[in-house]
């Protein structure tokens, strides 16, 4: 397997709260999410915690021992929480999380799994795109966060509508009917979307934080297809320089973002 990445803070002199990480046989990306202050409730921060959670999940798949990409999840999941539980308050809706997505090439099959707003994209050439996405953050966030967006800049009813949507993601957070996150249960993992294709029909895979994928999923300046192209033709940085761009177009708060292509996998 060939790897090509890259990845940007969302501003410079920024810590990168995004991972990436990849082997012969298995890539690992993770997307932190936390708030600001967030060493209140986690003194060691949500970079600390998708470095550690991605560290746990490439130690599990380098074992290539055939246990499922639920069960690593669920072990890592729970070997990080026990390791700053009797430090940090873990309850707390807001303390360290992260987006998963895993791409495993194990015998004749590629398996994959996504949890959260990640993106894994699979081309199986002739026939087409497998995009695979959990969009259940983004249904909470657009069923809450109307009233937000629409709320003048600078208001006092900016603030008291950012308050309650706030409010209402961390409600949602990790609960049926809302989306979930790596967080501090285990029993998270089971809500992963997964799947596994052959790996002879694999031509190459994406995956993408939402920091980048933005470019298709939010912005709309190009679709998979095309997005794909510009991967293959200029590289991963291509993704992020055209969402920096776009961003700064629309005077959009940035992301950290991270894009890895892995291509040769039958090879």
């Amino acid at each position: 397997m060939r790897v090509a990445m890259a990845t940007a803070a969302a501003e410079p002199g920024r810590v990168n709260e995004d991972f990436f990480a990849a082997g012969p046989t298995a890539a690992v990306l993770l997307d932190g999410a936390g708030i600001r202050g967030i060493e209140e409730i986690c003194r060691h921060g949500v970079a600390w915690y998708t470095t550690r959670l991605g560290g746990e999940l490439v130690a599990r798949l380098a074992l290539a021992d055939g246990r499922d990409l639920v069960s690593l999840l669920s072990e890592a999941i729970d070997a990080v929480a026990s390791s700053h539980r009797d430090t940090c308050d873990l309850t707390d809706p807001s303390s360290p999380s992260a987006t998963v997505a895993i791409l495993r090439l194990t015998g004749d099959r590629a398996d994959h799994l996504v949890l959260g707003d990640s993106v894994l994209v699979l081309d199986r050439g002739d026939a087409g795109l497998a995009v695979v996405h959990d969009r259940r953050e983004l249904v909470v966030r657009e069923r809450f966060g109307s009233a937000y967006e629409a709320a003048p800049e600078g208001s006092a009813e900016k603030d008291r509508e950012r308050e309650r949507y706030v409010t209402a993601l961390r409600a949602n957070r990790n609960q049926p009917g809302g989306f979930w996150l790596a967080k501090d249960d285990p029993a998270a993992a089971a809500e992963a979307i997964i799947g596994s294709e052959p790996i002879l029909d694999l031509t190459d895979a994406t995956l993408l934080t939402n920091g980048a994928s933005r470019l298709v999923d939010r912005f709309g300046a190009a679709d998979w297809p095309s997005a794909l192209a510009i991967v293959r033709a200029h590289g991963p940085a291509e993704i992020i320089r055209r969402v920096r761009a776009t961003e700064q177009a629309g005077g959009i708060a940035r992301d950290d973002a991270t894009v890895a292509h892995c291509a040769g996998l039958a090879d």
